[in-house]
């Protein structure tokens, strides 16, 4: 057989790329209502943060959740482990309130109060204290390395860095009291687990808010993957206008866009250039979009100066852009049976949240019976031993008596009258008897009644086991 020779053919290689490669984000800054909102929301926000930690309350840290003792102070109330229904209750009010803002207008929470765009705020507006406005920082980052390109650099990173430990520091005190966390930083005599926790809730601010920036919010918040579950037709979103900016082109000021074919958008990018994100609204709601009103800000300003109506970017639903119904009938449709649903269940819960702490009891008793052999006395009588544990959550000493009923002839033998310190807990031993013929053989329910002697009105009944031999 003939050997016939084989040709390579030359294949081109192509180069599939799995990813995207990330392009820096500069924000341009922008002036507008929904800018002034999200700055006033970053000062409430962070003066709620920083500042209640350093509140005193009754003589100790307002707000202070003290996992050594297992105590939780939020102004006057203490709270302990057996409270822990309430932090369920928190999670369900959150997480209720959540999905009530995301129908009526998206990702509010998400544009305005989240840490990450509040934090991501923060360092830009020192990103652009120090090495300049949008055009200023992109030449910055095309130059060669400088002196003075390295010093605002250093600059930048400095203030980022001590902001974070601030924040990390602030973070931590409302685990340790604060001025006691304070007095051991400047004396160098910090702990290894306040060590840890500041340097790592800093390192975090700094990475996230300096660093990652809308990565966080593009590729790690599962908020983002989700909140279209919560959206509906007439869910309040950031949309352009597509109807009255189209076709989009560039134009004098003076000429009559309509005449020349063009539509209100003069594509001058400005929603682009100033979204955190890096997003263009005109291509739709998309699931990077938070919510934030830059692009609103920002083309509005574009629409004064060009003498054009407001609104080709706007807060509005689907169907008031199709159906083009105005403002009136929008609000009419968000405020549906959906959201009031929602209010309405977030109403009760608050309501009766809100209620179960008024009528909160500072009175705690457990009831533990030895697990030892009921005593057989010379008359006749059975005496079983209890271990009464009584948790005091208000701040200030009691004293409570403690009786037994359930039994005729019922007797506790030692004292009968305890004092416990603020915000403690006691626990002793109470020796109970009973005549044998007042019970049957077995097991029998009696109760323990605590009741506090300077407020008789505090009372608590436990439910406990008198063990009669048989």
């Amino acid at each position: 057989m003939k050997h016939i020779p084989i040709i390579p053919v030359p294949i081109e290689e192509t180069e599939l790329a799995l990813f995207e490669e990330r392009r820096k984000i500069y924000p341009r800054s922008q002036k507008g209502w929904f800018s002034s909102w999200r700055w006033v929301l970053v000062f409430f926000t962070q003066l709620m943060f920083y500042g209640t930690a350093w509140l005193n309350w009754n003589g100790r840290q307002a707000v202070l959740f003290d996992l050594t003792t297992r105590k939780f102070y939020i102004f006057g109330l203490v709270f302990w482990p057996q409270d822990f229904i309430y932090l369920a209750v928190l999670l369900v009010i959150s997480a209720l309130t959540l999905f009530l803002f995301t129908a009526v207008a998206g990702r509010l929470f998400c544009g305005y109060a989240c840490p990450q765009t509040v934090y991501t705020e923060i360092f830009l507006w020192i990103e652009k204290k120090i090495e300049g406005e949008r055009p200023a920082r992109m030449k910055l980052d095309a130059a060669p390395l400088s002196a003075r390109k390295f010093s605002l650099k250093f600059s930048k990173h400095t203030a980022w860095i001590v902001f974070a430990l601030w924040t990390g520091f602030t973070f931590v005190g409302y685990f340790t009291p604060i001025h006691q966390l304070a007095s051991e930083v400047t004396s160098l005599t910090l702990g290894p687990w306040e060590t840890f926790w500041l340097l790592f809730y800093g390192f975090a601010t700094y990475g996230n808010a300096g660093w990652m920036r809308e990565q966080v919010c593009k590729y790690m918040c599962p908020y983002a993957r989700f909140q279209s579950a919560m959206f509906d037709k007439d869910t309040l979103i950031v949309t352009y206008d597509t109807e009255r900016g189209e076709p989009r082109g560039a134009r004098n000021k003076k000429i009559d866009y309509k005449a020349s074919g063009l539509g209100s958008c003069v594509d001058c990018s400005i929603c682009v250039q100033v979204c955190p994100t890096g997003i263009d609204i005109r291509n739709g709601l998309q699931y990077e979009c938070i919510a934030c009103g830059a692009c609103i800000d920002g083309c509005d300003q574009v629409m004064d100066k060009m003498g054009y109506a407001r609104g080709l970017i706007r807060y509005t639903t689907e169907h008031a852009l199709n159906r083009k119904l105005d403002s009136k009938a929008m609000w009419q449709r968000v405020f549906r049976l959906r959201t009031l649903i929602y209010s309405g269940i977030l109403g009760l819960i608050i309501l009766l949240t809100a209620l179960s702490l008024a009528y909160h009891l500072p009175l705690k008793v457990d009831v533990i019976r030895d697990r030892g052999m009921p005593k057989v006395t010379e008359a006749g009588a059975i005496e079983n031993v209890y271990k009464l544990q009584v948790m005091n959550t208000q701040e200030v000493p009691r004293r409570y008596s403690v009786a037994v009923k359930g039994a005729d002839g019922a007797l506790i033998l030692n004292n009968v009258d305890i004092s416990v310190t603020a915000a403690s807990t006691t626990a002793f031993p109470v020796r109970v008897r009973i005549p044998a013929a007042a019970l049957q053989p077995g097991s029998n329910r009696i109760r323990f009644v605590v009741k506090d002697l300077d407020s008789p009105d505090i009372t608590v009944t436990e439910k406990a086991v008198f063990i009669m031999p048989r």
